[in-house]
């Protein structure tokens, strides 16, 4: 069946003495890794984790994380990584709605030990993944010294693997319930883009919570690459790692690439050994993709669309295409082709196929499609049918089965690789005593391929600023969810018959003369 460890099992038995990752100093060979990996999921059964139990983590990137994933899938749970960018309030929804008994934790999220604690009521067990563990929690690497190695649970198939939050329209993320089969089932179909060399090695660069980077490292392991990590993406520090771990494949997101290839002390050279790299998870700029094109001829460049819901591959723009030929042929502003195993349909609003060259919604079934959202029945209904999940993006089909996405059915924001739903921003924008009306958007930003936007229909004699607006959204959501700009608009927003915004009129003069709206 299509287990996760059944990748770890593999490389034990093919490559045990081969390095498996590299942090800070410290390296494991794929014996090691599973040996450490085996005893930590013995202290999580000792603390009652059995098959479907969630485990939370709240971390930067390291070998550790890798570790948590596979040892939580050991001992029968099923992950739940945390993003590094929410607020307390915002982690503690997510603990709660999962009910995760276990969290771990590192040194840069210590000051919210506490009032993670105070705030979940299910949290039994914090374990901390540095040295000098606070008191009233578990050290990381004195658990692995303390326990034995336990046996495999070998969760596979349709068994929950993690819940993967995501922005909700509600206000409130939403738990993505994705399972063996469908993370297994990705890693294969990526895979199927790259070509790997018996030593090569992946890095980590990207938050290692987001499923960008959960594809590849999927992939890193079933191929049997070795894993490095930076903590956090920052270009010099990204393109140090390059050359200090040789890095052959790595996944940037077009923010990333954006900072690394335009940084003043920018080398090329520093590509040196890498062959392949991903891009996705937000729009890509096509004269950003030309100039990256221009700058590292030798890497050979993969685009990947998709969403969590689909684990998340949907359709991916091949190496090949990133060629002068691709661009005379417009190929660079598609998303490419379905992925193996992709069923992609063009949809109208009454489900029924559109033909070629039409516009309508992009829906997908695959391996990959999520079991639902974890707790809402509601919201499982109205997205997913029979594996057919409606991705909300509306696009087109050609004739050679490209696919191109050209705007947003949903009202999501996709900036520097994070999604951000405008009503979730809305709702909060809109209980300024200042504000009358507000409609969040997303326009273009050559830093973040989107940034939120607010326009805002002020109270009467009011004047909100944009300082304010952010002030008075600081402690309610995360920072890459305000707006980093701001209209002021004094006649109502323009209805549909229905009553409600048409924002892709607010949206036309931002976009005008764009031809890459989403990535």
């Amino acid at each position: 069946m299509y287990g996760l460890t059944s990748f770890l099992n593999s490389n034990v038995r093919s490559i045990p003495k081969q390095i498996a990752t590299k942090c800070e100093g410290r390296e494991h060979n794929w014996s090691q890794f599973a040996d450490r990996v085996s005893k930590l999921a013995s202290a999580l059964r000792e603390m009652g984790i059995q098959d479907g139990e969630r485990v939370a983590i709240l971390a930067l990137n390291s070998e550790r994380y890798l570790e948590y994933y596979y040892a939580v899938w050991w001992a029968g749970g099923a992950v739940v990584p945390l993003n590094v960018r929410w607020s307390v309030a915002e982690n503690a929804y997510s603990l709660n709605d999962s009910g995760a008994k276990v969290l771990f934790i590192d040194k840069a999220f210590a000051s919210m030990i506490d009032p993670l604690q105070r705030d979940v009521e299910v949290l039994e067990t914090v374990i901390y993944m540095d040295d000098d563990a606070p008191n009233g929690v578990l050290q990381y690497e004195e658990l692995i010294a303390s326990h034995r190695p336990c046996s495999d649970a070998r969760r596979s198939g349709k068994d929950l693997a993690g819940l993967y939050y995501t922005g909700g329209t509600t206000g409130f993320p939403k738990g993505v319930m994705l399972s063996h089969e469908a993370l297994w089932y990705n890693s294969m179909a990526i895979s199927a883009y790259f070509d790997f060399d018996a030593e090569d090695t992946y890095l980590h660069a990207g938050p290692m919570f987001h499923l960008a980077d959960g594809g590849m490292s999927g992939v890193a392991t079933a191929n049997g690459l070795c894993h490095t990590f930076i903590p956090a993406f920052e270009p010099m520090a990204t393109t140090k790692a390059l050359e200090e771990y040789k890095v052959t494949h790595t996944i940037l997101v077009p923010t990333m690439w954006d900072m690394v290839i335009n940084h003043p002390d920018f080398d090329k050279s520093s590509f040196r050994t890498v062959r392949g790299a991903l891009y996705g998870a937000s729009p890509m700029p096509e004269g950003l993709l030309r100039q990256i094109m221009e700058q590292l001829p030798d890497v050979a460049l993969v685009q990947g669309y998709g969403q969590t819901e689909m684990a998340p591959g949907i359709t991916a723009l091949a190496a090949g295409y990133h060629s002068k030929k691709g661009m005379e042929d417009g190929l660079l502003a598609s998303a490419g082709r379905a992925f193996i195993g992709v069923e992609v349909r063009i949809c109208d609003e009454d489900g029924n196929d559109l033909p070629n060259g039409e516009v309508g919604e992009i829906v997908a079934r695959s391996p990959g499609s999520m079991l639902g959202y974890w707790g809402m029945p509601e919201a499982t209904a109205a997205t997913l049918n029979d594996g057919w999940v409606k991705t909300g993006d509306g696009g087109y089909r050609d004739d050679k089965g490209f696919i191109f996405i050209v705007d947003r059915i949903k009202d999501m924001i996709v900036t520097g690789g994070e999604n951000v739903f405008s009503s979730e921003v809305e709702n909060v924008i809109s209980t300024h005593p200042d504000v009358a009306g507000v409609a969040v958007i997303g326009i273009p930003s050559k830093k973040w391929g989107e940034e939120v936007h607010a326009i805002i229909i002020p109270a009467q004699g009011k004047e909100p600023t944009l300082e304010e607006i952010t002030a008075h959204l600081e402690n309610q959501i995360a920072n890459y969810k305000r707006p980093r700009s701001m209209s002021l608009r004094r006649e109502p927003f323009p209805l549909s018959g229905a009553g409600k915004v048409l924002k892709r009129d607010l949206r036309a003069p931002f976009w005008d003369g764009q031809n890459r709206n989403v990535g």
